[in-house]
């Protein structure tokens, strides 16, 4: 599993918003659900199909929505969201493996981001990224997808 910092550029979304307790969690699969069955409806989406998933973790809920990158953000279909995640530094990896074992991978990462002195941006957005690619090792539940911590910029 290799960790390292990436900038990503700015990018306009459109999706399914949902806000819960981590109780809750178990909801959040069937956004992608919802998501897949509407696609349709969002216009000037980008010809690279893929997911993109960004949340807010504070200390009792989570804000997760499911989106589609879009060229333009405009007639956003009743029910969804559109906004645009700035260009921003994150500190990336591909999680492979089973569901059980995210929790592990998000660990790491955080352990390698203190072992070289970088900050979570918590003002920030985290992503998952799911590419079409990888679509039918998702649905068999041997995860495969991207992971992006936002990172305060890194002073030595």
């Amino acid at each position: 599993m290799a960790i390292q910092v990436v900038e990503k550029e700015e990018m306009n979304v459109v999706g399914i918003p949902w806000n819960g307790t981590y109780d809750q969690m178990e909801k959040i699969p069937s956004l992608f659900t919802k998501l897949k069955e509407r696609i349709k409806e969002v216009s000037y989406q980008k010809k690279e199909e893929m997911l993109i998933a960004p949340f807010h973790i504070r200390e009792t809920e989570i804000t997760y929505y499911v989106t589609t990158p879009v060229d333009v953000i405009d007639e956003i279909p009743d029910g969804m969201v559109g906004f645009t995640i700035p260009r921003k530094n994150y500190v990336f990896c591909v999680h492979k493996g089973r569901i059980e074992d995210v929790e592990n991978t998000y660990l790491r990462m955080y352990q390698w981001m203190n072992e070289y002195g970088y900050d979570q941006d918590h003002h920030a957005l985290c992503l998952e990224i799911y590419k079409e690619e990888h679509k039918f090792q998702n649905l068999t539940e041997d995860l495969h997808f991207e992971i992006y911590l936002p990172v305060k910029v890194y002073e030595k």
